[in-house]
């Protein structure tokens, strides 16, 4: 290259390098060309050396030659643009990373002029990624800390659900009596991902399992469930009332009405509730559905003799499991007889 000229800009086009003079930069140009207008005019330059004549015009034809390049490159880019159409294109990264670092090197204003494949803004931001990959060093990290065993897990997990009053230290204790070291913050964030809330929360809460092993003895469920029966008016339905002892599975039909009202309901509870022989006999909860036939005068009597009503939410038959497999059983093996 000749000394003394500044590199203005250089793009990458169709895989080739091209670069350009901007010769107005050039004070000795500047000069030089001042003089040959003088020399035009009729005036002589005292300070004209023809050999920096000639090496001045070779370098202007040079940079016109370059000139010429870029504009026939340029045209010739657009004509590839215009035949893409608004298809995406698709650059690997070795693309992006060749034009990235040739895109650096422009000023912003002459990229957004040459520039025509992609924005000068993406172009940059493949630069300062470029950037970032080179100080990356997650490569050289090491694994990080262990999980904790999954024994181990199940051990905190078995732990915080059958003393609900334990804490994160109270468990942590427990956990180093049997040889396992854990800290508060792991045994805090094991409980969170099983959905376990710290001993307060958990102490106040009470699930269903729990609650039927408590009042295992002292539990019974009650249902209904209908049949047809042919009588001389032809197929009527008939609705059955049933309760089932959970810890010995006793059931007791409490009665079979082809209609059913309070006044039956309530009758059926003095029946079931009777000091001598009624079935609820030292019961102390009944669980039951929401259905309307539950009115509150049925419940009522059965409070007044110390049996609480336990409401299940709405579309939840599992929890009534042993009722509805009785149901179950009726159906398919009496009916079907």
């Amino acid at each position: 290259m000749i000394h003394g000229f500044s590199m203005a800009w250089h793009s990458q086009v169709s895989s080739r390098n091209v670069q350009k003079l901007d010769l107005s930069d050039v004070p000795s140009i500047r000069s030089l060309l001042a003089c040959r207008a003088g020399w035009y005019a009729g005036q002589m330059c005292p300070s004209l050396d023809p050999f920096r004549l000639l090496h001045f015009s070779i370098a202007e034809w040079l940079g016109q030659q370059q000139r010429d390049v870029i504009d026939y490159l340029q045209e010739e880019n657009q004509i590839l643009r215009q035949q893409l159409g608004n298809n995406r294109l698709r650059l690997s990264d070795d693309q992006r990373r060749r034009l990235a670092v040739k895109a650096k090197k422009l000023a912003r204003r002459i990229l957004g002029e040459v520039a025509s494949i992609v924005a000068p803004e993406t172009l940059m931001a493949w630069h300062r990624k470029l950037i970032a990959r080179k100080y990356d060093g997650s490569k050289q990290r090491g694994p990080g800390r262990p999980r904790t065993q999954a024994k181990i897990q199940a051990l905190v997990v078995r732990m915080a659900t059958e003393n609900r009053d334990w804490g994160y230290r109270r468990i942590q204790g427990a956990l180093a009596n049997l040889g396992h070291e854990l800290a508060r913050g792991t045994i805090a964030n094991i409980l969170k991902m099983h959905g376990l809330e710290p001993a307060p929360g958990r102490s106040r809460k009470t699930t269903w399992k729990e609650f039927l092993l408590r009042h295992w003895e002292v539990l019974v469920a009650a249902d209904f469930f209908t049949i047809e029966v042919w009588t001389r008016k032809g197929s009527t339905r008939y609705v059955v009332l049933f309760v089932i002892e959970l810890s010995t599975r006793r059931v007791q039909i409490c009665g079979v009405a082809p209609q059913v009202n309070g006044l039956w309901m309530v009758q059926v509870a003095r029946n079931l509730s009777d000091d001598t022989d009624g079935f609820l006999m030292g019961k102390r909860y009944l669980i039951h559905d929401r259905d309307p036939l539950y009115t509150a005068e049925f419940l009522g009597a059965l409070g007044a003799t110390g049996i609480k009503s336990v409401k299940l939410p709405p579309r939840s038959p599992n929890l009534n499991a042993h009722a509805e497999r009785f149901v179950r059983t009726i159906k398919e093996s009496c009916w079907t007889e």
